[in-house]
Parts: C-alpha cells; structure tokens; sequence
C-alpha cells in the first residue's frame, strides 16, 4: 500500500474515533444510570440492546466516514462537478431526455499558466473561469446546469435541448473572453458544441467534443461521419481487425527519375464490404488499444504478397508505440525469416510530438531492426521539436519534410533547402512529397533532394490480391 493511501486511512480512522467517542460515552452513561437506578436485576435482553446499539453506532460512523469520502460531488479547486459526479449526472439527464447539448469549454494556455505563474495561479484561473462560465450562461437565463471539470483546463456544461439553441452562445462566449484576464494573467479560451444527434452515449459525444475542437485549432473543416455511428465504427473496426480486410494502395516515390519506395495506404473494409479511411480509424484503434495488433497485421499480410521480382521498398506508417514493443520486434523477425524477399524491401515510419527521452533504448531497437533488413524514417520533419530532436538522435535512414513545407514549394524553398542540408549532413536521406505541378518538380529536383513523391510523378494505384 501506498503512503497516501496508509495516510488516508490513518486519517479517517482518527476522524471516525474522534465522532465516535460522544457516541461511545452516552452509551456507557446509559448503561452506568440503569444499572445505578434500577433497583431490579436487569435481564439479558438489557445487555444484547446496549451491545447492539454500540456496534450498529459504530457501523454507522464508519460507513459515513469511507462512504463519504469516496463519494465528492464537487472538485475543491474549481468548485465545479467532479468528472465522476458529471458523467453519472448526465448520464441520467441524457437518458431523460430525447434532445441534449455538451458544451466544452478549454482554458488553452492552462499549462504555460502554471509553469510562468505558478500552480498556486493556475489554481485561481480555473476557479476564476469556472465562475465566469456559470455567471455568463445564468445571464442567458439558464439556471441549474450542470458544469464540471473533465481535465486539465476544460469544463463540459450538459444543457437539454439541441445545439441549435446554444450555438450563438457558445460563439459569443469565445468572442467575450477574447483578451480574458486575470490579475493581469492572459487566459486564452476556446469552445466547441455538439448534442445527441451525433450519439446519445456520453462517451461518444465527450471525445466528439475533444475532436471538433482540435478540428478547430488546426483550422479544419468538421467533418461529419453521418453514415457511421460511434459505437458501430467501433465494432466494424473490430470486425475489419478480426479478418484481417484491408485496401491496399500505393504511390511510387522516385530516386533519381527511377521509382525506388511505395508508400502504402490502407483502408480497412468490414466484412459487408464498407470502407473506412485512416481518419476515421487510428482514433479508434488507439482508444480499444489495438494499435500494434493493426501495424503487425498490415505488415504481415502485405509482406506474404511480396514477389522476389519487386524492386521497390515498401513504406509502411508504425507507431512509434508500436516500434518500441518487444512482441513487434519479434514478429517483424519471425516474418522476414519465414519470406526472406521482404528483407530490405520494407520501410517504417514514425511520427510522434512527445519526444522518447530514453534514446538509447530507442537506437537499440532501430538497430535491431536494421539487421532484420528493414529501415526506418522519421515523418513530418519540422512540424514539431520532436521531430529535430529525432533528426539529431536517431540512427535513422530517411526524413521526410511537413506538408507545411512542401505544400508551397516555392515560397518555402529555401527552408527545404536548409532541412536537406541538415539531413545530408548526417548522412541522411530526404524526401518531399505533394509534388503537384511541373514547376514544383523542378525547383525540388534541383535542391539535390533524394526522395520525390506527388501526383505529377505518380498516382495512386490500388493493389490487387
């Protein structure tokens, strides 16, 4: 057990000896005075009671103690529902009524909040904000909805009816608190709605809600899967997974006018023949945690395919989670012993934001793949600091610039042209893709970049079995 919890049971107990002991000295009054005062023998059922009475008193004290502590409607911080209170109190709103609207609101730059000002002030915004919210929406005239904390900096508030209703407020809302602060603290706040025609389980229309923001803060269209449901993506993914039913395209990437890599595609299918694309479903394979089980499958089945007479190296995107796992380790070994035509035909790569701080074991891992014939890159260089962190730790093959970059070839050609150096420095090789136009294939192909991908060079072309 750990100290906090040794703590908390050291304290409740004391807590429960200390209401006890009123409790405990009535009732040996009690039995002191009748057995003082009453002159006749008292009989046994006079003992059972007074026995009784003190261990059902003492039942109830502890009950109410543990009970009670385990049971908090409301956060100490932000004053608001805790999540487990707010699941339970919309779950039952949500079933009551037919139509019902989520709102979240996020306090974006909570984090850099509490490392510039301290956790003591971060505390003191989400209070603050939590307050603002419950007075904006009360000005509205609605009374008596619930708000609580999720995580970090954001609140959901549950409010009956559709989002038709409330979309203005939300809206202005957001347009209000621009240039929100606190005791000269800059608040930043973002917002997103949706309701129960997108899915009338709370879960479901939680992480929609995480989704549609995030949408938001990349400044992407929402987009709207009316054909599948939540929980039915769910289990077609599950059912797609269980037969191992995917599409396979690829796009040829040229070396030196020669086509040297294929990248791969997937979309899985379900068994009635739908289709669902990567968008949809990486969200969903990391939340069943089936993620490794879908990279080792694509690997395998793609592999199985290969012929001795293809010249081009596969490229397959892994999780990182994936890579780092011993069992994926294995099975990539145990499946190229098995099709020795696959080594050095096969391709992964990464991408992640978090940077993996225990290198060492990173290089190992990429070195043990390296044996087994395969090679690895690293994706999106330059989206994030992760990605040169990597570029400069890493033992790696390839790099592959962001689509940020390579979007507009030539207005920022001279960052390409600074990453290229930088890889080819380390003795790595380097890949721009989204070529779409002639002009764009002419300013890359001077830069002495290794690795050409884009519809101008190749489209993409579906794999058959």
């Amino acid at each position: 057990m750990l100290l906090p919890q040794t703590k908390e049971r050291e304290y409740r107990f004391k807590l429960a000896l200390r209401m006890g002991l009123p409790i405990f000295a009535l009732v040996i009054t009690l039995f002191l005075t009748t057995s003082i005062n009453v002159t006749e023998k008292l009989t046994a059922i006079f003992y059972i009671e007074a026995v009784l009475l003190l261990a059902f008193s003492i039942y109830f004290i502890l009950y109410i103690i543990y009970i009670g502590f385990d049971t908090r409607v409301t956060e100490i911080v932000s004053k608001t529902f805790t999540r487990e209170y707010l699941y339970e109190y919309l779950k039952k709103d949500i079933k009551k009524e037919k139509e019902y609207t989520l709102i979240l609101i996020s306090i974006d730059n909570l984090h850099d909040i509490n490392v510039m000002y301290g956790i003591k002030n971060g505390d003191k915004v989400l209070y603050e904000v939590a307050k603002w919210i419950g007075e904006y929406i009360q000005k509205k005239d609605i009374y008596n909805f619930p708000l609580g904390h999720i995580k970090g900096g954001d609140f959901v508030i549950g409010l009956r009816g559709n989002k038709d209703k409330y979309i203005s407020i939300l809206e202005l809302m957001c347009l209000n608190a621009d240039g929100f602060k606190i005791d000269d603290i800059e608040v930043k706040i973002s917002g997103a709605i949706t309701d129960t025609t997108f899915s009338d389980k709370l879960e479901y229309m939680i992480e929609n809600l995480f989704e549609i923001q995030e949408m938001k803060r990349h400044k992407k269209s929402s987009l709207k899967d009316n054909t599948i449901g939540p929980n039915d993506l769910e289990l077609l993914v599950i059912d797609a997974l269980k037969n191992k039913n995917f599409i396979l395209m690829t796009q040829s990437i040229f070396e030196n006018g020669k086509s040297t890599l294929k990248e791969c595609f997937i979309k899985l299918q379900t068994s009635d023949g739908k289709m669902i694309y990567q968008k949809t479903y990486l969200k969903v394979l990391s939340k069943l945690g089936l993620t490794l089980e879908y990279d080792l499958m694509v690997v395998e089945k793609t592999v199985k395919k290969l012929s001795g007479e293809v010249n081009e190296i596969l490229v397959f995107d892994i999780a990182p989670t994936s890579l780092r796992n011993p069992i994926f380790i294995t099975k990539i070994k145990e499946l190229l012993e098995h099709y020795p035509q696959a080594k050095n035909k096969i391709m992964f790569m990464l991408f992640e934001n978090e940077y993996f701080s225990n290198i060492d074991k990173y290089n190992s891992v990429f070195k043990s793949l390296k044996n087994l014939g395969a090679y690895i890159g690293i994706d999106k260089l330059g989206a994030s600091h992760t990605s040169f962190l990597y570029l400069r730790d890493l033992d790696i093959n390839v790099v592959r610039f962001d689509s940020f970059y390579t979007k507009e070839i030539n207005k920022n050609k001279n960052i390409i042209s600074g990453l290229n150096l930088s890889a080819h420095d380390k003795n790595i090789k380097t890949w721009v893709k989204l070529i779409e136009e002639k002009n764009d294939f002419e300013i890359v192909n001077h830069m002495n970049v290794d690795y050409l991908q884009g519809k101008y060079l190749a489209q993409l072309e579906l794999t058959k079995d």
